[in-house]
């Protein structure tokens, strides 16, 4: 199972790439768990300098940028 993280303060981009993030996989018929991460110190810990950033098992897919469900598609299938 993979594990996906929404990092961001909650701001309307944060959750736009979250609900993305939930159409990509569901799209994909992917076994995940999505979390969002809210704490800036732990947002500061994987190197994000820019929110929202996507990370996939650990490892950063994206910062700064809000992705279409398509490019989501692309970095976790």
């Amino acid at each position: 199972m993979k594990t996906i993280q929404i990092l961001g303060s909650g701001c309307p981009k944060c959750k736009t790439l979250h609900a993305n993030t939930e159409a990509a996989a569901k799209a994909l018929g992917l076994d995940c768990k999505i979390e969002k991460i809210t704490d800036m110190k732990e947002i500061a810990k994987s190197g994000i300098m820019m929110t929202p950033g996507l990370v996939v098992d650990g490892v950063v897919k994206s910062s700064g940028r809000v992705l279409s469900p398509d490019e989501i598609k692309k970095l976790i299938s």
